[in-house]
């Protein structure tokens, strides 16, 4: 798509202070300055728990006033002398992980959490401090991921259907496959998912099977596993997808998994609501001689027992994803793996000025191939 005029102002979604309403605010739009992009925002994700991170409830740090928000699919609209593939007009995905350039310890994500570690606290307040909330942003160049616009988002042979907007599902995506590709699963290896019922959750179970691997999806929730299930097939009728409820039982709950046979891996991506709760012990206790965890979650048990121990468990922690792991996804999403249009996804957008709304709209509207976002 050809570029467009950059405006000469913009409006933002403004976090005065934490427990404050939120306002809309007027900014002039800036300049793309070395190592930039400047992006018009197409869209832009509301985790369930945003409200939480804004009134207090989640105490994140970070520094306000901040424009709210995390990632985006965007247009650019300009670009730094330095940028040699990203050009105006194209789409791309915005991401929020930040890391020092210089620095690998200064990981932060701009809009929800400033890190640390006094690099990314620096970063975080003085460089690229502001969210996607808004109109327009200015986001480092390497976090601008290219999209394939005339694949993705072309109709017919050619393309896949999805609408530009509805690319925001890659925010749940990226999640779980930095954590399943961080302990290498492999097509045909069984994955235990669990809790699945959740919006990270349940797309960490929709990866899993893009990638090839059996599923064991656990929740609580019956009525959202069987909706799981039935999601997942939609879009890719070879997915193999099985569920096991989560009773608190675990010994119970241990058998349940243990029923479907050889389990390699599990991927946890525990809310600290669920911290406390058995399901990653039942996990953990199924696996194979030599199995791996990803741990993405909140874990409040401890999993390192015996039984860890004499079979030769690997658990492995991972914040998020590396770089390497949106570029590579983007060629899955691009190659035709996940269910076309509607069948990857089902967004419910809101207004900037609605973000009330949005953020109670988010902590209800969750699960497998369901998200909301913003359109600013």
């Amino acid at each position: 798509m050809a570029a467009e005029q950059a405006p000469s102002h913009y409006r933002a979604l403004v976090v005065d202070s934490i427990g404050a309403d939120l306002r809309i605010e007027q900014r002039a739009t800036p300049d793309a300055v070395p190592g930039s992009v400047v992006v018009r925002i197409l869209a832009s994700p509301v985790l369930s728990y945003q409200r939480d991170i804004y009134d207090g409830t989640r105490a994140y740090p970070f520094s306000t006033p901040i424009v709210g928000g995390c990632s985006a699919v965007g247009r650019v609209v300009s670009v730094g002398p330095d940028a040699t593939v990203i050009q105006p007009g194209k789409l791309v995905w915005v991401d929020c992980v930040v890391r020092g350039r210089d620095d690998n310890d200064a990981v932060f994500l701009w809009g929800i959490h400033e890190g640390s570690s006094s690099s990314s606290k620096k970063l975080a307040r003085e460089v690229w401090h502001d969210g996607t909330y808004a109109e327009i942003a200015r986001v480092p160049l390497e976090n601008c991921i290219p999209l394939d616009e005339g694949r993705l988002c072309a109709g017919g042979d050619r393309g896949l259907g999805y609408s530009p907007r509805d690319l925001i599902y890659l925010w749940h995506l990226f999640v779980p496959f930095g954590g399943l590709r961080s302990i290498d699963v492999k097509p045909g290896e069984t994955v235990v998912v669990c809790p699945a019922t959740g919006g990270f959750g349940g797309a960490g179970a929709h990866v899993a099977a893009a990638l090839g691997a059996r599923v064991i999806a656990m929740g609580r929730n019956e009525a959202e596993l069987a909706r799981l299930k039935t999601f997942i097939r939609k879009g890719m009728p070879s997915a193999r997808i099985e569920t096991v409820r989560i009773t608190g039982d675990k010994e119970a709950d241990t058998a349940s998994l243990k029923a479907f046979g050889i389990i390699d891996a599990v991927l946890d991506l525990s809310s600290p609501a669920a911290a406390q709760s058995t399901h990653l012990l039942s996990a953990v206790a199924a696996l194979r001689r030599g199995g791996r965890i990803s741990i993405m979650g909140s874990v409040g048990q401890n999993i390192i027992d015996w039984n860890f121990l004499s079979n030769d468990l690997v658990a492995k922690a991972k914040l998020m994803y590396d770089r390497e792991d949106l570029l590579l996804f983007v060629k899955m999403l691009e190659a035709g793996l996940f269910g076309r249009g509607a069948n990857l996804v089902e967004t419910k957008y809101f207004a900037l000025e609605d973000w009330k709304e949005a953020f109670n709209e988010a902590t209800i509207y969750s699960g497998v191939g369901r998200i909301v976002a913003f359109l600013p």
